[in-house]
């Protein structure tokens, strides 16, 4: 999300901490000033890695690592990709947390293989690692794993698409994310498991980048492909978003079926709007959350958190369909990436 205008010091101090330039570190919470901890050799610092800055999922995932480092008195370290696949700026900044000495790394990974040998570094020196929302390939490369079931969150979607349409003839466009990523790979092949089909019976894909710009060009690329298309599978509501102004454009948006995951604020309310008809809710705040205080146990009696922990989906719809367990936007909004 570009911001243009001039920002205050406060402002700008808050962003300085995303790390994103040039993938510096940034120390933040309550190492830097709160008097919590202090900063000599006993201090306890937790680094975090997003995907990038921009995407309000991972600023609610910052914010949740930020409280939680907070509150256990810790200091938090973060960066973000300068873009959603940057695998190279992930490695500098594993790299340069290491290099920083801290105890543990919560990562969502951009390329989930090519991210792979350094974590192993990280963790060959002690570092434990944890993916939060988006595993690596394989799972274990790191120690644990924080996330939704993202496979189930496109089955919820994929089931309710598929009822929602009452037996009408599906012609789908697949809205993705990119190649290399599991967590598309997974949401993707869910919502084809919960719709009851196949790739082959995908009218269009594209690639998006969960960016909403692209999300538009992409469903602007698929109506001229497929002018029927009626039923469309995104990999996230930005890309949702895009795909809505794309069908708007054409007259469309009030006959073609939009379905989503992740349940941020801003795409429950376009659920709530009637913009996107579903969304599988997902609750990043929990993950960061849950992987500070597990680092913070590490450094505390050197026991890893292990395995796979499920932090929770939702199906949020206004227009709830048989068979298919739902909550409503009211909810939705109540816990948006809570």
């Amino acid at each position: 999300m570009s911001r243009t205008s001039r920002l205050p010091s406060s402002l700008l101090r808050a962003a300085a901490c995303t790390g994103v330039a040039a993938l510096a570190l940034t120390a933040c919470g309550s190492g830097s000033g709160s008097g919590s901890t202090s900063t000599g050799s006993g201090e306890v610092k937790v680094g975090l890695i997003t995907k990038t800055d921009t995407n309000p999922f991972f600023v609610k995932m910052k914010e949740g690592a930020e409280k939680s480092a907070k509150a256990e008195g810790v200091k938090l370290m973060t960066a973000a990709g300068k873009f959603d696949g940057d695998n190279a700026g992930q490695v500098t900044a594993i790299e340069n947390m290491v290099a920083a000495g801290v105890k543990g790394i919560l990562i969502t990974p951009s390329d989930s293989k090519a991210i792979v040998p350094a974590i192993e570094k990280a963790k060959a020196k002690g570092v434990l690692v944890i993916a939060l929302d988006t595993p690596t390939e394989p799972q274990s490369a790191v120690d644990a794993l924080f996330a939704t079931d993202n496979l189930k969150a496109g089955e919820l979607i994929g089931e309710y698409a598929k009822a929602a349409m009452k037996g009408k003839t599906a012609k789908i466009a697949a809205l993705d994310l990119a190649p290399g990523v599991s967590v598309g790979v997974q949401r993707h092949n869910g919502f084809l498991k919960g719709f009851g089909v196949t790739d082959k019976d995908v009218a269009c894909a594209q690639d998006t980048g969960g960016d909403q710009s692209k999300g538009q060009t992409a469903m602007e690329n698929c109506l001229q492909k497929e002018p029927g298309i009626n039923v469309v599978y995104t990999i996230n509501e930005p890309a949702a978003l895009g795909a809505y102004t794309a069908l708007k454009a054409k007259g469309r948006e009030k006959d073609v079926l939009i379905v989503s995951v992740d349940g941020g604020c801003t795409g429950t309310r376009a659920v709530k709007d009637g913009k996107i008809a579903a969304t599988s809710q997902q609750y990043p705040l929990k993950m960061a959350a849950e992987g500070v205080k597990a680092v913070v146990a590490y450094a505390k009696d050197g026991k890893k958190a292990s395995g796979y922990t499920d932090t929770g989906v939702t199906l949020i719809t206004d227009k709830a369909q048989d068979g298919v367990a739902a909550k409503d936007t009211a909810y939705g909004l109540e816990n948006c990436w809570g």
